[in-house]
């Protein structure tokens, strides 16, 4: 496409103004933007002045060529908005300034045109729209990659910093606990999904975004996290026991049952002690076959206690290995269990005949010796499926 004389020389009437229009877009045109009159005056005067300048004289200089495909001709837009994201200016302000800006420069040539001018002035604008979609491309491409490489560092950071946390990697008193807002209690706890899906690695961020916004919600902060695919850790940092129908958001969000475990922690000196518990009692509500929900230490006392190791332990995890190799017993027991050894509610819940689990529990107690109808029979059942569970 060639421009006629006339546009050209319409256009060269706008060169000696290139300051003027740079300082007048940079000065007034802008101010008129929501959050500009924020910026520091050498922001403006030096660095938008200075892009202002560059764009206008771009535009000119395309109108001498405007086929011409000049190679790094966008790089100094491109190095201003990955400034603007890292300063943090918000996306649509550093968008708008370049749609002011191309005004601007479309009244200066309506301003300079003369009577016989309009043809040459619609093939200027025709000529300016058509590079606003490249210039603005540009710029928001580069912005976004800048933002998210910068939100990636900073959740990479807080993970870091949460790991440590939890794994009593930080200190009491350490300057860190101020900067993760942690001086007084907090409450841990540990999320788990009965079932992860095969997924792509854009599906487990979305539901994990889904997670971190119901929690955030839940607890009117952003709360510290530290999650994956199958669930994670998480401190509120305040003293703020978790709701009972947290469990519900979170798996409405998530579209996977989420079981959740909390444990209270006096002071930040006891989060890692608190964050391993939370583990072990989500642990153990899994081993038990308990339905997913809210879960404390109290709920599962008598299990916490009969699953911590000690000199006997693998001599009662010992005691299912007859029927290890069979996955069907196991998990009728540790069903019949749960049932409160109930054999026509452990049938229902298997989808089994309540003779077949007659039959099954029959075997187990000719293969382990264990007397589930007694006691202490109940009492061994459930401490070795608990240690052979943690030895998974």
């Amino acid at each position: 496409m060639t421009l006629s004389p006339e546009a050209r020389s319409l256009a060269a009437r706008c060169e000696p103004r290139v300051n003027e229009l740079a300082r007048r877009m940079a000065r007034e045109a802008f101010e008129e933007l929501p959050g500009y009159a924020e910026l520091p005056d050498d922001v403006k005067d030096l660095e938008v002045a200075a892009t202002a300048r560059y764009g206008v004289r771009l535009f000119l200089r395309h109108v001498g060529d405007p086929d011409a495909q000049q190679p790094g001709s966008h790089r100094l837009f491109r190095e201003r908005a990955a400034q603007r994201a890292e300063e943090g200016m918000p996306l649509h302000l550093l968008l708008r300034t370049h749609a002011l800006g191309s005004y601007v420069l479309w009244r200066a040539l309506r301003e300079a045109a003369e009577p016989g001018d309009e043809a040459a002035l619609v093939e200027l604008v025709d000529l300016l729209l058509r590079a606003q979609p490249g210039v603005v491309g540009s710029v928001a491409e580069t912005y976004l990659d800048e933002r998210s490489a910068l939100e990636a560092e900073q959740h990479a950071q807080q993970r870091s910093l949460v790991r440590g946390l939890l794994d009593g990697m930080v200190p009491p008193g350490h300057v860190l606990l101020d900067q993760l807002r942690l001086t007084g209690p907090a409450h841990v706890l540990a999320l788990g999904t009965d079932a992860a899906p095969s997924e792509g690695p854009v599906a487990v961020r979305r539901r994990l975004r889904r997670l971190q916004s119901v929690l955030d919600r839940t607890f009117g902060a952003e709360v510290l996290t530290l999650l994956d695919g199958d669930g994670g850790r998480v401190v509120v940092p305040k003293d703020c026991p978790p709701p009972d129908d947290l469990p519900h958001h979170l798996s409405r969000a998530s579209g996977l049952p989420v079981r959740v475990a909390a444990v209270r922690a006096d002071g930040p000196e006891l989060i890692p002690d608190a964050a391993r518990t939370a583990t072990e009692v989500l642990r153990i509500t899994r081993a038990c076959g308990l339905p997913p929900g809210l879960h404390r230490l109290d709920d599962v006392l008598l299990e916490y206690h009969l699953s911590r190791r000690n000199e006997s332990s693998h001599l009662i995890a010992a005691l299912l290995d007859p029927v290890a190799e069979r996955p069907e017993l196991l998990e009728t027991l540790r069903t019949h269990l749960t049932h409160q050894q109930d054999r026509r509610a452990t049938a229902e819940a298997l989808g089994l005949h309540p003779n077949t689990v007659d039959n099954r529990l029959a075997k187990i107690a000719e293969w382990t010796g264990i007397e589930l109808p007694s006691p202490r029979g109940t009492a061994l059942a459930i401490a070795a499926l608990l240690l052979r569970d943690a030895d998974r």
